[in-house]
């Protein structure tokens, strides 16, 4: 089985401190289905149509884990936390094999 990223984009953060409450919530429910942060921050560079804007990458065992993790009671949740303060763009992709 491919593992599998979960990539956010956050276009716009507007609510700063939603967001801190969003990241501390979500934690459990992503923990709880294998996942691991690889990266989160501020792009280094950005190129063609790239945004300097906040990204996050999670890694999963499986696109099934991921989606999970996304799905659960307990994510979801947390994704309220952000209520309109936050705008972002959330992927799942499988690996390359």
């Amino acid at each position: 089985m491919a593992k599998a990223y979960w990539v956010a984009t956050y276009r716009a953060v507007k609510n700063p401190e939603a967001l801190t409450a969003y990241v501390k919530a979500a934690a459990p429910a992503i923990e709880a289905a294998g996942g691991r942060v690889l990266a989160r921050g501020m792009p280094a560079k950005a190129y063609e149509l790239g945004q300097l804007a906040r990204v996050v990458l999670i890694e999963f065992d499986s696109v099934e884990r991921a989606s999970a993790a996304y799905d659960s009671a307990v994510y979801q949740a947390a994704r309220k936390l952000l209520g309109d303060g936050i705008e972002r763009d959330i992927r799942i992709i499988e690996a390359a094999s």
